[in-house]
């Protein structure tokens, strides 16, 4: 008799090669963003650690991850910045760049742009959404 062992499938948090491809994909981001002269004002007062650091956390969770996300929700967070979509669209499209240039598989990134499409509204002034 042959006893066969089912394994779940690995998460995409788990594929990509977990906390430290996170953070990776983390600092990577950053320096896009930070970089983006129509992007950095929103992060001049924001202490970088922190951010990088809960950011970090949403990515895992949003990977299936384990989840250890302590922030605020996202329209706390974002909703008092006024952010109209086309910054939410870049921010999307750095996180795409970055994850991309790491070698994120395609199905895992298009997952990412999903999510990111669910949550517009809590983060864009007034829940616009594109093209409404």
């Amino acid at each position: 008799m042959t006893v066969v062992e089912e394994t779940a499938p690995a998460s995409h948090y788990e594929r990509i090669g977990g906390a430290s491809a996170v953070k990776a994909a983390v600092e990577l981001f950053y320096e896009r963003v930070l970089a983006d002269p129509e992007l950095a004002g929103y992060f001049a007062e924001v202490e970088m650690v922190g951010q990088r650091r809960h950011l970090a956390q949403m990515l895992t969770v949003v990977l299936g991850g384990p989840n250890g996300y302590t922030g605020r929700d996202l329209a706390a967070a974002h909703q008092p910045l006024n952010i109209p979509v086309a910054h939410y669209v870049q921010v999307g499209q750095h996180l795409t760049a970055t994850l991309t240039q790491l070698g994120v598989p395609g199905d895992i990134i298009t997952d990412v742009q999903a999510v990111l499409a669910q949550v517009q509204g809590q983060v864009v002034a007034g829940g616009d959404r594109a093209g409404a």
